[in-house]
């Protein structure tokens, strides 16, 4: 039964993507379609994401479930902050990093924050099971 659930959100996620990849267009209109309305949308709710993690951390004090969730807050940053960077790029066709630090080094640190994110929040996840562990 598990499998048909993967599949099932696979294929949702996969023609999500065919029929966005097909909206694009060469051309860059001025007008918002509804994928950059739906990206602007999220903003809101990833800064709600960074408010409660950080309450959350900060309420559990320390410890061993504080320093992981703590992690993970460090890592919605970044995320959070790539995600801008991402709407910028798409909505105003200015890529932050590519501008600042050139074509090759903006590729770099584009990397360099992805991996950042996938390293801290894995980390969090990882300390938070260990202290779940009894």
């Amino acid at each position: 039964m598990k499998k048909h659930y993967f599949l099932i959100t696979f294929g949702v996620l996969f023609i999500n993507q065919t029929l966005f990849a097909q909206e694009q267009s060469t051309h860059h209109s001025t007008k918002l379609g509804s994928e950059q309305i739906f990206g602007l949308l999220e903003m809101p709710f990833l800064a709600i994401a960074l408010i409660f993690s950080f309450l959350t951390a900060t309420r559990l004090k320390g410890g061993k479930f504080g320093s992981g969730m703590t992690l993970l807050a460090w890592g919605f940053v970044v995320m959070a902050l790539g995600h801008l960077h991402m709407q910028i790029a798409h909505i105003f066709d200015y890529n932050i990093f590519k501008n600042i630090f050139g074509d090759t080094f903006g590729n770099y640190i584009w990397f360099i924050a992805l991996i950042l994110t996938w390293g801290l929040s894995a980390l969090g996840f990882f300390k938070i099971y260990r202290a779940s562990k009894i």
